[in-house]
């Protein structure tokens, strides 16, 4: 018995500017096939990030990032997944928004952040677990993956599956592929990983090298799926059956 097919549509986006990246977000799950249940964008995906003032210019409130991801879910009739820099009042966040094409969503605040981000970003204080097409999935951001202790409280929520969005460096990209295996053997269940690719792309700042290799984790470890650093889609159907043969083995998840 199968079960959903996920894509991701790896890509490089544009700092500081959400009119271009919701343009090219809109027209990468255009491409997409039919056949596709989900679409996995990477952290930051509608609107790029500098760790600097900068990035109030390029944040958006939530209603934004939400209807945009309701209409190209409606368009394409298909559930996404996409990180963006969301600006509540004067307080920005690391954001993920899941939304479906009915409009209803569920958003997941980044809780642990790195490097220079913690200087403009505050940090979110729940876990989000979301039913989707996967069964139910638990939403994590980059580097939250190092954190156990967040994916044991997803253990024993149940889980089926763990969506990431990343933007990891492409200086510890050995570190990213280690730590996404770890993470879906812990609650033996999918892991979805959608790493950005490319460059910084905004001067005067460190220009930053993205790792990309998004990739498909199956519930034993093992990769099913990945891509290297280029602008692809990594399309794979997730199968029920292989879920439920591991965790029998396994005999510690019911």
């Amino acid at each position: 018995m199968t079960g959903p097919t996920i894509a991701v549509p790896q890509r490089a986006a544009f700092d500081l500017d959400p009119a271009r990246n919701e343009d090219d977000v809109r027209a990468r799950a255009a491409d997409l096939s039919e056949s596709v249940d989900i679409a996995l964008f990477s952290e930051y995906a509608l609107t790029g990030f500098v760790a600097d003032s900068r990035a109030f210019s390029g944040a958006i409130p939530r209603e934004r990032a939400t209807d945009f991801l309701a209409s190209v879910a409606a368009d394409n009739e298909l559930d996404v997944l996409a990180g963006y820099l969301e600006r509540d009042g004067e307080t920005l966040y690391n954001a993920a928004a899941y939304v479906r094409p009915d409009g209803s969503a569920a958003v997941y605040r980044k809780r642990h952040l790195w490097g220079g981000e913690s200087e403009v970003v505050t940090p979110g204080d729940e876990l989000v677990v979301t039913d989707t097409p996967a069964g139910r999935t638990g939403l994590l951001t980059c580097y939250d993956l190092n954190f156990v202790g967040d994916s044991a409280a997803l253990t024993d929520e149940r889980i089926d599956a763990l969506f990431v969005v990343g933007a990891w460096p492409a200086a510890h990209s050995t570190n990213w592929r280690l730590l996404c295996r770890a993470r879906a053997l812990d609650g033996v269940r999918w892991l979805v990983g959608a790493n950005r690719t490319g460059s910084g792309s905004v001067s005067g700042s460190d220009t930053s090298e993205y790792a990309g290799r998004s990739l498909v984790v199956r519930p034993d470890g093992v990769v099913a799926a990945a891509l290297n650093r280029g602008e692809r889609d990594l399309v794979w159907t997730l199968d029920r059956d292989l879920l439920a043969e591991q965790r029998a083995f396994v005999g510690s998840v019911e």
